[in-house]
């Protein structure tokens, strides 16, 4: 599986255009093996950009009847930093449900998880995959692919404002030797205390290392840290 991930991130990779990217986006879809897979980009201009599976009716519903303005994925993600399962998000609201109703019917999927993203200068994104399963299998789903899916998210990210080239794109941050030493042992896959042993260092060494990488690389979390290292080149896989 991770030999198939490595294959889509490479191809991924070599997008040169929107229209590489969508296509992207529907390979990995079926890799995932999910129904639906949805990347949407505002930036701090106000511009957007989506790429996605759902149908156009629905896709034109959506935006006819201005649902982002109660869809609790966006709401929600909109002020999260990290993913969240749907199921975890509040549904309660008269209109809510009968937003949900109408989401279900047009084959959304009663299962969706959502990974928000913040780039640059006010960039905002989020990642999404929806399915129809399960609560039990859905939950193994995502407890088995959530560092894929972030990983994922960050690298789609990263291919579409390197493609768009507005607003905003910013200049690389130099990391250091070992900040860039301590990356690579992460995206490894090794844990903190092995690539704390693996470099001869301290654990507290090495988080002050992730910390300050994940700074200049203007990363939420280690995970997105790792993502945007090797999407920029830092990290060589």
């Amino acid at each position: 599986m991770q030999a198939r991930l490595a294959e889509f991130i490479e191809r991924l990779q070599q997008a040169k255009t929107l229209d590489d990217l969508r296509s992207s986006i529907l390979s990995l879809r079926d890799h995932l093996g999910v129904e639906h897979l949805v990347y949407h980009s505002v930036n701090s201009t106000g511009q957007q950009y989506a790429a996605l599976t759902y149908s156009p009716e629905w896709v034109d519903r959506y935006i006819g009847e201005d649902y982002a303005r109660i869809d609790p994925v966006v709401q929600g993600c909109f002020r999260r930093f990290h993913p969240v399962d749907w199921k975890r998000l509040d549904w309660s609201g008269r209109s809510v449900r009968a937003f949900l109703t109408e989401a279900l019917d047009a084959g959304v999927g009663n299962q969706g998880y959502s990974v928000p993203i913040r780039g640059p200068n006010g960039q905002f994104a989020m990642f999404t995959v929806s399915h129809r399963m399960p609560d039990n299998a859905w939950e193994r789903f995502t407890s088995e692919r959530v560092s894929d899916l972030i990983l994922v998210a960050h690298f789609v990210n990263q291919k579409a404002l390197e493609i768009e080239r507005g607003t905003d794109f910013h200049a690389k941050q130099s990391l250091s030797p070992r900040e860039v030493d301590v990356l690579t042992m992460l995206a490894m896959g090794l844990n903190r205390a092995q690539a704390a042993d693996s470099l001869a260092i301290s654990e507290h060494t090495l988080r002050a290392y992730v910390e300050s990488a994940r700074f200049k690389l203007g990363a939420v979390n280690t995970t997105q840290a790792v993502a945007r290292a090797i999407a920029e080149g830092f990290v060589l896989l």
